[in-house]
């Protein structure tokens, strides 16, 4: 992007927090006092406000920022359709809900310069974006910084990298994010990903549902899980760029475009709590058993998105972190296993705990509900013979999506080369071992 950029420090310089009103500032003075629209913005600047829920809900759910900017978002040119590439949006019709056990590898190789756009694949999902429910899944494989910028109207996008890092520019300032890091664009939210390093690959949580936000602690207490003062907001940076921006929008599932006259991401100073943020997986404060038996995988949950129904999430997002084992007289890997919730698990690094092979990183297994599914057999026979002293898990790095709904599958990711064609089979020899 050419241009005079206009930013403050660079990397990691965080305000932090979760869920709280944030304010931030590039340039002193940018930010108004006690007004949010006064008759005259701080030096020349607009006030606009983002709304990322309805006016009138709920105080303790409302989302919204004010952003002070060198030009209105209004003030662009109109939106033509482009194409779609791979990413696909729900309703997904063109399939049937798959009851069958599936697992794919990791994405291959996508053509040079190839950026974070171009490189979203969608394998599928459920709900409707245009009635603000359910999620899609979706992975990512690029090999080019972004030169253009792009908005999601459809819902949030949980970012979940696996290899290559991304410097997110958001008109919030900007966000690093690196492999074990996870970072939240919510809707609306404009920004471009600058690469980091040769390529880039990862997985994408597309929420069109309620807001992410933590999970209620219950019986645990007042810690524990994901602390609020690790998620991190951006510090102000404003682009004050003239010259033509491709600026892509999506909105109820296709792709619109634009050639504005200037950067969209020049905000001076904003405050509010529809912002992205950042959060290092790593910091989770697990919570397990002392004693026997383990708890189920909500308990590893991070982020949720509440539904009508309480306890029945949208979607959930789960990581299953660095832990230590001990439980007494217990079958410690992941339990045989049938759920209501549909599962779509992704490997970030390491191996996961339940499978001996086959599950790699960047690649990832599709559960969708009352779908048997639990360790190989291989680890089965391993675990049951394993002598039960403390044991530290920390050679792996795995998260899943878990969602109300069955994950109908794109014609893509159910016809795709790297989709294993052989995954029952690690199931197989597990032998009758009854006695009665």
């Amino acid at each position: 992007m050419s241009g005079d950029a206009r930013k403050t420090a660079e990397g990691l310089s965080y305000l932090t927090g979760f869920g709280n009103e944030h304010a931030s500032e590039a340039v002193p003075g940018a930010l108004p006092e006690g007004r949010n629209s006064p008759q005259r913005a701080p030096l020349g600047l607009y006030a606009e406000q983002l709304s990322g829920t309805a006016f009138t809900e709920p105080r303790a759910h409302n989302r919204r920022s004010w952003l002070y900017r060198i030009r209105p978002s209004a003030a662009h040119p109109a939106f033509t359709r482009t194409g779609n590439g791979a990413i696909r949006t729900a309703p997904f019709t063109e399939t049937v809900p798959d009851p069958n056990r599936l697992r794919w590898n990791p994405l291959p190789q996508p053509p040079a310069g190839t950026d974070f756009l171009a490189g979203l694949w969608t394998l599928g999902g459920n709900g409707d974006a245009t009635q603000r429910s359910g999620m899609a899944v979706h992975l990512y494989h690029a090999n080019a910084s972004m030169d253009r910028v792009f908005s999601d109207a459809d819902g949030e996008l949980l970012i979940v990298p696996e290899r290559g890092g991304l410097l997110l520019h958001t008109e919030f300032g900007r966000l690093h994010v690196e492999p074990a890091h996870v970072a939240l664009i919510p809707r609306g939210v404009r920004f471009r990903v600058e690469l980091l390093d040769e390529s880039a690959r990862g997985y994408v949580c597309e929420n069109y549902g309620a807001p992410f936000k933590l999970p209620d602690l219950g019986p645990i207490g007042a810690n524990g899980l994901a602390n609020p003062r690790d998620f991190r907001a951006p510090v102000a940076a404003y682009e004050d760029v003239e010259g033509p921006v491709e600026v892509v929008n999506k909105f109820c599932g296709n792709l619109w475009r634009a050639t504005y006259d200037h950067s969209p991401l020049d905000v001076v100073a904003w405050h509010g709590n529809h912002v992205p943020y950042v959060y290092d997986l790593r910091r989770f404060n697990v919570i397990g058993t002392i004693s026997y038996d383990h708890p189920d995988p909500s308990v590893f949950t991070v982020l949720t998105s509440p539904s009508d129904t309480p306890g029945l999430a949208g979607v959930d997002f789960v990581v299953f972190a660095p832990r230590w084992l001990v439980g007494e007289d217990t079958f410690r890997p992941p339990y045989f296993h049938r759920n209501v919730m549909s599962e779509y698990m992704g490997l970030i690094e390491g191996a996961y705990d339940a499978k001996a092979e086959g599950f790699v990183p960047g690649g990832g297994s599709l559960h969708n509900m009352m779908s048997a599914h639990g360790p190989d057999r291989e680890t089965f026979d391993r675990a049951s013979a394993a002598e039960l002293r403390p044991q530290k898990i920390d050679d792996g790095l795995a998260f899943m999506f878990e969602t109300r709904w069955p994950v109908t599958l794109t014609p893509q990711a159910a016809g795709a080369e790297h989709l294993q064609q052989r995954y029952d089979d690690v199931w197989q020899g597990l032998e009758r071992h009854f006695r009665g």
